[in-house]
């Protein structure tokens, strides 16, 4: 039952994040895509895994026990060190550290969630910054490779 409350969350939440990102305007055009593209993105992704966790066919949750909140706790605390180490670090290397705990959260090996955190690093930087032309921050490899 638990999984169910957690989607319907996860709906509300999108929509609320749906209706805030309406009002995203850039004074100049800067990006091709501007600022509303990406929270509305992001908006679509939890409301449709939402949706999939509120109707998918199975058995109801078995509820949270300790290991399920350890799990939580780990990803959230991932997710908020990359919030304050992402424009230090950068996109692809934040990216990447952040993509190991929650891997290994979710029982991956070390070697499996080191590599789909630089792969999704990567291809996810390529695809903003040569794709749609939105500027994310290097960081740290800018000075190591040379660059700004």
């Amino acid at each position: 039952m638990s999984d169910r409350i957690l989607g319907a969350a996860c709906v509300v939440v999108a929509a609320g994040m749906a209706w805030a990102a309406q009002d995203y305007a850039a004074p100049i055009s800067y990006e091709p895509v501007g600022p509303r593209a990406f929270p509305l993105l992001l908006s679509g992704l939890l409301a449709a895994g939402g949706a999939w966790l509120v109707l998918r066919p199975g058995p109801h949750g078995s509820g949270l026990g300790l290991a399920s909140l350890k799990t939580l706790g780990l990803a959230a605390a991932a997710v908020f060190a990359y919030a304050l180490l992402f424009e230090w670090l950068g996109f692809t290397l934040a990216t990447t550290l952040m993509a190991l705990p929650v891997g290994l959260a979710f029982g991956g090996r070390w070697t499996q969630a080191l590599a789909g955190g630089a792969g999704l690093g990567i291809v996810l930087y390529l695809m903003f910054d040569k794709l749609l032309d939105v500027v994310l921050p290097t960081g740290v490899l800018s000075f190591l490779l040379g660059g700004r």
